[in-house]
């Protein structure tokens, strides 16, 4: 007897599949396009780490809705507020603002950018 792949499974990604693509992302320092907050964003992700028991990412914002943020700054977003994730083929350099050793990070990260 076969079986096959059950049709009803969701079609959206899973978490692990966000923190595949993050570390992909991260390791490679390519940049990814997401929907967050309804407005899709090219991110350049400098770290994952787990904030009570939940997963987020630090990066900088590239474009938001196509445009350039007003300022460069490493925002935080929530990894379970990340939709549509894609890596791109736009590679990004660590930018001098993301400082790995912040307390913030100590003893949670799961995955940093090299900065070498």
């Amino acid at each position: 007897m076969t079986s096959t792949p059950d049709q009803s499974a969701p079609s959206q990604p899973a978490p692990s599949n966000a923190n595949a693509l993050l570390l992909q992302a991260i390791a490679l320092r390519q940049c990814i396009t997401a929907t967050y907050n309804r407005m899709v964003c090219t991110l350049a992700p400098h770290i994952l780490y787990t904030k009570h028991d939940d997963v987020f990412v630090d990066a900088i914002t590239l474009e938001r809705d196509g445009q350039p943020p007003k300022e460069i700054k490493l925002g935080t977003f929530k990894l379970a507020g990340l939709k549509d994730i894609e890596v791109i083929d736009r590679p990004f350099v660590p930018d001098a603002i993301f400082n790995p050793g912040d307390i913030k990070y100590d003893r949670v990260t799961l995955f940093v950018v090299d900065r070498t």
